[in-house]
């Protein structure tokens, strides 16, 4: 059965795109173990109405590093029109986390984040180029991705193995490597500081006691060591602050929009079946 129209177009246009990732680190600050430099720290996520796939609430946030306190927060209702496609997540999403980060380049330019911290998969995805690739090369900002289910491509699986890796998981930040059935690692495991050119994922258990690890993927301008890193400093509960405060606050618009106390939910991941495993008491 041929492809819909949009699919082949949205094929073309996110090979086009993956050309301009960056996969190294780009910033000075990123090179220091301390980041030293890095001042503002953004997080974006988009809320539904429960039952209502059309209306969202866009956010974007900026937090102070290390803080971690906001300092901006720029929520907006807009009406999501392009199809969900597996895969595809960005096309449906990205052009209203676009806005909101040209809106404040006009608003609060001082305001502008280092970096983005994305609810969605990178270069862990179908194609090599998931939400925080395309929102990277769109802004042009570092990026990272950070999802808290398993994207199951290259052969990657819920299966035992996966769950003895997370078992394996003793310490905050400690990590496990996943690699595709192609061969290609998609993450990386204690030897991974030695070579980190070839590996564009992490799993990364982000706080002691935790069966749920995150999912951590180069999105654009950084590199893996860089991101995990990040993440972690950035990281007061099993999810990452600015991810943390854009996915309440972009709640808590929507119920103030419609002043009734509507359940909401994120739109994720990059399957309907992934998005039926999201667990919704993440804190």
């Amino acid at each position: 059965m041929a492809a819909p129209p949009e699919r082949r177009c949205w094929e073309r246009e996110q090979a086009r795109l993956k050309a301009g990732v960056v996969e190294q680190d780009t910033e000075e600050w990123q090179k220091d173990p301390n980041f030293t430099g890095l001042e503002r720290v953004g997080g974006v996520d988009l809320s539904y109405i429960k039952g209502d796939d059309t209306s969202a609430c866009a956010s974007l946030v900026v937090l102070s590093y290390p803080a971690l306190q906001v300092l901006y927060e720029d929520c907006r209702m807009v009406a999501v029109t392009a199809p969900y496609v597996a895969g595809f997540l960005a096309f449906r999403e990205v052009p209203f986390l676009v806005e909101a980060v040209q809106r404040l380049q006009q608003e609060e330019p001082k305001l502008r984040p280092q970096v983005l911290l994305v609810d969605g998969n990178g270069l862990l995805h179908h194609r090599g180029f998931g939400v925080a690739c395309h929102l990277g090369v769109l802004t042009d900002l570092p990026c990272i991705g950070v999802a808290k289910n398993l994207l199951q491509v290259d052969g990657l699986a819920r299966d035992e193995l996966h769950r003895e890796q997370i078992r394996s998981l003793q310490r905050s930040g400690d990590t496990f490597p996943l690699t595709g059935t192609s061969g290609r690692v998609l993450g990386m495991g204690a030897c991974w500081v030695l070579d980190l050119s070839f590996l564009n994922a992490q799993v990364l258990r982000s706080y002691n006691n935790s069966s749920k690890p995150l999912y951590i993927s180069v999105g654009h301008r950084v590199s893996l060591d860089t991101a995990v890193r990040l993440v972690r400093s950035c990281c007061r509960y099993r999810v990452p602050e600015p991810i943390r405060q854009a996915d309440i606050r972009s709640r808590e618009y929507i119920r103030k929009q419609l002043c009734a106390p509507l359940e909401v939910r994120p739109a994720r991941p990059e399957s309907k079946k992934e998005a039926e495993l999201e667990d919704e008491s993440d804190a």
